[in-house]
């Protein structure tokens, strides 16, 4: 850790400073944005309720060294070029941001350095998808949400011998990666019901969410050149919320023998701002404790590190709130809250396996860690989970039930980030909106 993450520090920007804003000056995440009425896209940092646009502070001359480099890849239209910078650059791009917005309100001797236009309200901005997502990978590597669906389905064996052995995953589909606030289509697929020969095809009547955490791959490897676990962080850039939009009975029918298809890629929601890993730091926690018994990690996917500080206590929030809801004027009703530090493979480990076999990440592509539950009632990840498959519905403030999604619904993830002796940083809001099924 640095001074960076020094839970003392504050911002002349008044709104960072408030007890429960996702973006203190301890945070800094990067998004890409434009100025309403405005097609040109920028990269800026969020702070409080505003936008760095570091583009715009260039000519202001407030930047030496790598830092100044990193201020460059700022004045682009995609994240790329910045997801790309060294570690060490975008360390002391962060530490000369963090001297740049420090200070406190109404103070006669804080001074804002930013040239006019540099600060740009979130009100007066649409956010951009950070980057192209050339690739996007979806893990399993929650150990609970693994059990709580296996029992499900295999009362008798509900974790497969493989799951304590390696990081299960699958590929997703990029193209179908929105950012928060897109609306979401029930799609259609085969479905089978009990009883019935064949199968029928129309909209899903199960869909469901996935809370989930999603890692920016910075600097990628070369083809056939696996990633050491001792070197896998350094090629994470940061991380953003998940949610990937599942339509349990499509999925059911079609999963064996190859897995996830439809039932998966027709939208993955993600938010849109990026939290560093830097930033990640004070919040670093050891790896998912293995009980006795369980398989220690094969050698390629263990490190004294990792298995000391390879978790991250971050919290995962969803909410509902339905057509009634929002009709009422009534707030979003909490469904769960879990935790990325009960994940039973580490993001190091997801990734150090993905390319053990010489797979090749790129910059800007995306793995998420699947969906994160926890041991406890009412930290299930998902509806599937949380209403055993439907069995026993969720009841809303408006006395409504809910097995599984219905048009009109709106899904909002939230995260954050909160350790005693650490300031509380958060990664935003990632909601979708289900709407009906497009004519067949």
């Amino acid at each position: 850790m640095n001074a960076t993450h020094d839970p003392s520090l504050t911002s002349w920007v008044a709104s960072a400073n408030a007890p429960d804003s996702d973006f203190p000056i301890q945070n800094l995440p990067f998004g890409v944005f434009s100025r309403k009425g405005e097609t040109e896209r920028r990269v800026g940092v969020a702070i409080g309720d505003q936008i760095v646009d570091v583009g715009e502070s260039l000519s202001a001359n407030l930047w030496t060294g790598k830092a100044r480099d990193v201020a460059r890849f700022c004045d682009r239209p995609s994240m790329k070029e910045l997801m790309q910078a060294p570690r060490e650059a975008l360390s002391e791009f962060r530490a000369r941001l963090s001297e740049l917005l420090s200070g406190t309100p109404g103070d006669e001797s804080t001074i804002n350095p930013l040239p006019p236009g540099a600060l740009v309200p979130m009100a007066e901005a649409e956010m951009r998808p950070p980057v192209e997502i050339g690739d996007y990978t979806d893990f399993y590597a929650s150990i609970y949400h693994a059990t709580n669906v296996g029992k499900l389905f295999r009362p008798d064996n509900p974790l497969l011998p493989n799951y304590k052995y390696l990081p299960i995953g699958y590929h997703g589909r990029a193209s179908s990666i929105v950012l928060s606030g897109a609306d979401i289509r029930r799609p259609l697929g085969q479905t089978q019901t009990d009883g019935t020969a064949a199968p029928s095809f129309g909209p899903t009547q199960m869909l469901d969410y996935e809370a989930e955490i999603g890692f920016f791959v910075g600097a990628g490897n070369e083809l056939g050149e696996p990633v050491p676990i001792q070197e896998a962080e350094d090629h994470i850039f940061g991380v953003c919320l998940v949610n990937d939009w599942s339509a349990r009975d499509i999925q059911s029918w079609e999963y064996q023998p190859l897995g996830p298809f439809v039932a998966k890629n027709f939208a993955t929601t993600i938010s849109p701002w990026v939290v560093t890993w830097e930033a990640l730091e004070p919040y670093r926690v050891p790896a998912f404790f293995r009980p006795p018994g369980d398989p220690a990690p094969l050698p390629y996917l263990s490190s004294e590190e990792d298995k000391n500080a390879g978790g991250i206590e971050l919290t995962i929030e969803v909410y509902i709130r339905s057509m009634l809801m929002r009709e009422g004027h009534m707030r979003p009703s909490r469904l769960s809250a879990s935790s990325l530090a009960d994940i039973y493979w580490t993001p190091a480990q997801m990734l150090t396996h993905h390319t053990s076999n010489g797979c090749n990440l790129r910059t800007g592509d995306l793995f998420a860690s699947g969906t994160v539950s926890g041991p406890d009632p009412g930290s299930q990840g998902s509806l599937l989970e949380l209403t055993r498959r439907g069995a026993e519905p969720v009841v809303l403030p408006t006395g409504e039930e809910r097995r599984f999604l219905l048009d009109g619904d709106e899904i909002i993830i939230r995260g954050h980030l909160e350790r005693e002796g650490a300031a509380r940083i958060g990664l935003g809001e990632c909601s979708g909106l289900i709407v009906a099924s497009s004519a067949r």
